[in-house]
């Protein structure tokens, strides 16, 4: 998927225009996340402002392999202390590796080819601190109302006994639940998860 061409073209149907309604309502009910949080696949940025406004001390760091995304990330106001890199997940330049306390995950893991999810996970942990944590919103069934699936996806849907099996070796699960607020007809089709790095698990190559 060529993610720059999407976004110079403005063929972006991912962006809602707002920051995801489940990371306003854990905002909201469970306070803002502090410390150091990688925002990967942050697109247009609505996530790393929410986030950044929630915790003004907080690094936020926005993450997009597509240039166009950052630039139109940075074109907003800022609202706290966060900044913005184009790079790769899979690649992450060294002063980004093991040293995140939070990683919030929307959209990314499910944009990936499912083939590429456990190389995901231990990207994840290789940007985490030892026992930071993953805070995620994944999607069970990614197809918003009208969308017709494009031979399978991008995006791909996941379920719980897949998240399981991937993230068993290197994170244990915290908590889930299905959020009470979603984006328009993304009711009930969206799970989130708090998983907590354990100490010591390995962490992609540098």
């Amino acid at each position: 998927m060529d993610w720059e061409q999407r976004y110079r073209t403005g063929d972006t149907p991912w962006e809602k225009g707002a920051p995801a309604p489940p990371l306003l309502d854990w905002i909201r009910e469970r306070g803002a996340l502090n410390g150091s949080i990688l925002v990967p696949g942050c697109g247009n940025g609505h996530d790393v402002r929410a986030l950044a406004a929630a915790a003004p001390a907080a690094e936020v760091v926005g993450l997009d392999i597509a240039p166009s995304a950052i630039s139109h990330a940075r074109q907003y106001p800022r609202a706290g202390s966060e900044v913005y890199h184009i790079a790769d997940l899979f690649h992450l330049p060294a002063d980004l590796a093991d040293r995140f306390d939070w990683v919030f995950e929307h959209t990314c893991f499910c944009v990936l080819e499912p083939a590429r999810r456990a190389d995901y996970v231990r990207a994840v942990a290789g940007a985490l601190c030892s026992e930071g944590a993953l805070l995620a919103i994944f999607f069970l069934s990614p197809w918003d109302p009208g969308e017709a699936p494009a031979e399978g996806g991008p995006p791909f849907g996941t379920s719980r006994e897949e998240l399981d099996a991937l993230f068993e070796n290197d994170f244990r699960l915290v908590e889930e639940f299905i959020p009470q607020s979603a984006y328009s007809g993304r009711e009930g089709r969206e799970i989130v998860r708090l998983l907590k790095r354990y100490t010591g698990a390995q962490c992609c190559p540098k």
